[in-house]
């Protein structure tokens, strides 16, 4: 039982007509007539009711066919959607924007996972600082970006992790023996600061005024390593999200957590509110939801 043979007996039964029907599969009348023989002849049993004047009605057993083949074509149709999705993943480019700080720990394993699930699938990455990301989010030369919450309204958003601030000071510091610290503590010390264009400067600075002080800026620098060996030379203190400061450990440096809950370092993917997603940007948001769903990152810790 062919699927055309189908099609063409359900469309005489809608139209009532073989002439109509063959119109509407794009095939001649006798092709038609024929089809529907060869499927009664296959079923053993009379499909159609055909009247000189009164056009052609299905019989009882022709109601069921049709019924089922209705069923099953619309079954077609939904794989032939499958398929067009698989297809579309097998092919095509994901412009995907990433900072330099915190992307080798969110999203580095992230990357190797699609790259595993979809190799077909082409990365095209740039990496700079949040608010150059937003900025070509917004222009379309990117399709997906990592930014820091708040993101302007602008943008639709998805979580992927959000970290409390580390505070790096050096170990001869007076609250470097502590579990936490407050930003009034840090008032006299001078802060290190990234470049601009870097989303954690804001969060940093805001923590600062809420404490009643605007800091003193001993340097600036796009590098962590660099600002954390700043730090340890004593030049003055640092700000990193807790995660990416475990991962950097220095000798004459300490990370003491900041104490002051508006102050996170909260990551998410961004794109533009109402701007079509292809299938490799769907995949992408799918993958960063197994990744970081609470029950994963639970897991990882």
């Amino acid at each position: 039982m062919e699927l055309r043979t189908l099609r063409s007996f359900v469309e005489v039964v809608r139209l009532e007509s073989f002439s109509r029907a063959a119109k509407a599969v794009y095939a001649t009348q006798p092709t038609v007539s024929k089809a529907v023989r060869q499927l009664e002849d296959e079923l053993g049993v009379q499909l159609l009711e055909r009247g000189p004047g009164q056009g052609v009605r299905a019989t009882a057993a022709g109601e069921v066919v049709y019924r089922r083949a209705l069923t099953m074509l619309a079954e077609r149709d939904d794989l032939r959607a499958e398929l067009d999705e698989v297809r579309g993943l097998k092919r095509g480019e994901l412009r995907l924007g990433l900072p330099p700080l915190g992307s080798s720990v969110l999203f580095a394993p992230l990357f190797a996972a699609f790259r595993r699930r979809y190799p077909g699938i082409d990365i095209r990455l740039q990496e700079h600082g949040s608010k150059r990301l937003e900025e070509l989010v917004t222009t379309g030369e990117l399709e997906l970006a990592a930014s820091l919450m708040p993101v302007p309204l602008q943008f639709e958003w998805q979580a992927v992790s959000r970290e409390p601030l580390a505070v790096v000071m050096p170990e001869d510091h007076r609250c470097a023996g502590q579990d936490t610290v407050a930003m009034t503590e840090l008032a006299d010390s001078p802060f290190i600061l990234f470049d601009s264009g870097f989303a954690l400067n804001p969060i940093i600075t805001a923590a600062c005024s809420r404490a009643g002080f605007s800091p003193t800026v001993a340097a600036r620098s796009g590098q962590v390593d660099f600002i954390i060996a700043l730090v340890a030379a004593g030049l003055g203190i640092a700000f990193l999200p807790r995660m990416i400061a475990r991962q950097h450990p220095h000798a004459g440096v300490r990370y003491v957590v900041l104490d002051d809950q508006d102050a996170a370092w909260e990551m998410v993917l961004i794109w533009r509110r109402g701007g079509y997603l292809s299938h490799p940007a769907q995949a992408w948001l799918a993958l960063n939801r197994e990744a970081h769903s609470p029950e994963a990152v639970e897991a990882h810790d």
